[in-house]
């Protein structure tokens, strides 16, 4: 057992704890009080949770309201690099003190939303914050992190996913464990990647898988610890409400140096369908319907704005959230992860 296994293990322990909170979610959540800019609490209930850019907030999470996110926030007391929320779960990936070292939060939706936001457990993580997501029933996190130090790649950063069910206390120390199908035969390479994790349930989930020069996206199986390919260019998926489409990021021309498209897959028939969005988003988008997407666009000197954009790949993007980045949906029972 390695030394990075260990002490995520050990975290994992306090992990199991979680549970007891459920119960205070599903009353707290009922709870309407309308958004203020930095005063009054929300309700985690219809909202949108964001990381704010804004320059007398910058990394602190806020909270918006859905039929009206441009309006007033609710910009609560905890920081983030990166954040995503379902099924009354709210996954933070922080720094960890003065050092370049990072650590998972966790926090209730509901609790955040009052303003009482101490997290239920938090523990370190080893790499640099990338991507996160949680399962519809908010009991199974997983992370993307950039690390250093494997062989196959010369030094450089490459990625790798974690994941943590926070009822059971188990950890996926990295999928690169897993057993790979690749276009229908077993596959095994040294150069394996996975990132952009996004759920089914609490056992299925798509990712993107990178090798041999390709990104692949991938379903997979957290008990029976398996993956297999499903499409080729197709990075960073989020599932839709309805579990019938991705959102995703298509390297223009298959060359990640050309900047990337986001597109619709339809998963009954692979179609792809290209978004009205044509700057390079370099983002795991998210949904905020069956309808709409929304997504991440920079503006320099860590400034970002949400955008949105219809998924039939009609329309024009608007902005929907300024001065903000790293979209969740906020809803009693969240049907996506």
């Amino acid at each position: 057992m390695t030394g990075r296994t260990r002490v995520l293990l050990a975290a994992a322990a306090s992990a199991v704890l979680v549970a007891t909170a459920i119960g205070y979610i599903a009353v707290a959540a009922n709870r309407r009080i309308d958004p203020v800019q930095g005063g009054v609490p929300v309700a985690a209930t219809d909202r949108l949770l964001v990381r704010s850019t804004a320059a007398d907030s910058t990394g602190r999470l806020a909270i918006v309201d859905r039929r009206n996110p441009t309006g007033p926030r609710f910009v609560s007391g905890v920081s983030c690099n990166r954040v995503y929320a379902a099924g009354g779960t709210a996954l933070c990936l922080r720094p960890d003190g003065p050092l370049a070292t990072f650590q998972l939060a966790v926090f209730d939706t509901a609790k955040l939303a009052a303003g009482n936001a101490r997290d239920r457990v938090d523990y370190p993580l080893v790499g640099v914050p990338n991507r996160a997501r949680v399962s519809p029933s908010g009991h199974l996190l997983a992370w993307t992190v950039f690390v250093t130090g494997d062989s196959y790649n010369n030094g450089r950063f490459s990625t790798r996913v974690g994941m943590l069910n926070t009822v059971t206390g188990d950890i996926v120390d990295t999928l690169e464990n897993f057993a790979v199908t690749r276009d229908g035969s077993p596959y095994r390479a040294t150069d394996e990647n996975f990132w952009g994790v996004t759920f089914v349930d609490d056992n299925r989930f798509y990712a993107t898988m990178s090798s041999a020069g390709h990104r692949y996206l991938v379903v997979g199986d957290v008990a029976a610890k398996t993956v297999r390919t499903l499409a080729d260019n197709v990075e960073c998926p989020s599932l839709s409400p309805d579990r019938t489409r991705l959102v995703f990021k298509a390297a223009i021309g298959g060359d990640p140096a050309k900047g990337w498209r986001l597109s619709v897959l339809d998963l009954a028939t692979l179609a792809r369908t290209p978004l009205a969005e044509t700057r390079s988003v370099d983002d795991q988008a998210a949904w905020f319907d069956n309808h709409t997407v929304m997504y991440t666009v920079g503006r320099g000197a860590g400034r970002a704005d949400v955008w949105s954009t219809a998924a039939d790949g009609t329309g024009t993007p608007t902005i929907l959230v300024p001065d903000a980045e790293s979209p969740a949906p906020l809803w009693t029972d969240s049907p996506i992860g």
